[in-house]
């Protein structure tokens, strides 16, 4: 009778959680795509959309008719966009927001994640597919290649990460429990180290507009060149349903590159406790998000011209992953180094 007891409240947990989750990640989500626009109309010079708009333009999808093309594939093409904005959403569940710990947590989270971060783009180069439209293909084969350059890096930043956890004893060094438990930047890392780590970090700010389809990595979609690659064909609650995926997957990889290396609370520093403390924890970590888009997103896009696809390819393959490499080295180095020196 216990163990029922336990199993419904663990449930009710999860289910309870999730929804909650997935409203934040949607509002949230919603908002950073709002304040993103803003701030590149400025930095151009423009007025820009008010920060309300993305909600607007949801609702008006929604209302929209849902138009399936002839050559289509109806069954794929509609269920594509909801099993993009699902796997979004369920990243959001193994990872800590706000100062809370994540819903579901497990020994190799931030392994799943990484292989949870390819389904809405996989869902994106299907549906492409799916619609029968040449542009839409053009737009899933570039997808494509883009998404075999930019993993690349992105392993070597967790196999980085996890090298210097196990230098420093460490169990389970794919948990992101780990990871927040003994911050990078903390006493065990060394002069090296910091610099390792920093290039490492530069890589994962320029991996996050592709993991985003945002310009200069967005030949996928570009407009001008194949009138909206993969998403050409969809309308209505479809469309929808991939612009919310856009913006929940904008807070996943924003709160990625918080958790990985700013997890920090004010609260235990300040020695704030019960609800100021997790009012100020929630507010500097939406401040840390916000930082993160303004710098991995919309400075970017402000100051950098669509690559083309083979320019995309390039950059991660050659620059990027070798910068990837240098750090993970460095990383590598600095451990025997504070070893040698006994400051380990």
């Amino acid at each position: 009778m216990d163990y029922l007891i336990e199993v419904s409240e663990t449930l009710f947990r999860v289910v309870i959680g999730t929804l909650l989750v997935a409203l934040f990640g949607i509002i949230f989500g919603l908002m950073y795509k709002g304040v993103d626009r803003k701030i590149a109309a400025h930095m151009q010079g423009r007025i820009g959309p008010p920060l309300r708009q993305p909600f607007r333009d949801v609702r008006k999808l929604f209302v929209k008719e849902n138009i399936v093309p002839n050559n289509a594939i109806p069954w794929l093409f509609n269920l594509i966009p909801l099993i993009g904005l699902v796997a979004t959403i369920s990243i959001l569940m193994y990872l800590p927001l706000a100062g809370f710990s994540p819903i579901l947590s497990y020994g190799g989270d931030l392994i799943l994640i990484l292989y949870l971060l390819i389904i809405p783009s996989l869902a994106m180069v299907l549906g492409g597919f799916a619609s029968g439209s040449p542009y839409a293909t053009v737009g899933a084969q570039r997808e494509m290649a883009t998404m075999i350059a930019y993993e690349f890096p992105l392993a070597i930043i967790i196999v980085s990460l996890a090298w210097k956890l196990t230098q420093l004893g460490a169990t389970n060094v794919f948990a992101l429990s780990t990871i927040i438990g003994t911050p990078i930047w903390n006493n065990v890392t060394g002069p090296l180290g910091f610099i390792g780590f920093g290039i490492l970090l530069l890589v994962l700010i320029l991996v996050t507009p592709a993991e985003l389809s945002k310009i200069p990595f967005d030949s996928p979609e570009a407009e001008t060149e194949i009138a909206g690659g993969l998403l050409v064909e969809y309308s209505g609650r479809n469309l929808a349903m991939f612009y919310l995926t856009d913006g929940v997957k904008t807070v996943v990889m924003a709160s990625l590159v918080v958790a990985l290396f700013f997890p920090y609370n004010l609260s235990s520093f300040l020695g704030l406790e019960t609800y100021l403390g997790y009012a100020v924890d929630i507010i500097f970590y939406l401040v840390k998000v916000l930082l993160v888009i303004v710098f991995s997103v919309t400075l970017i896009r402000v100051a950098i011209a669509r690559l083309k696809i083979d320019q995309v390819v390039y950059t991660y393959w050659i620059p990027l992953t070798l910068m990837s490499l240098v750090g993970l080295i460095l990383v590598m180095w600095d451990g025997w180094v504070m070893n040698i020196l006994g400051l380990a």
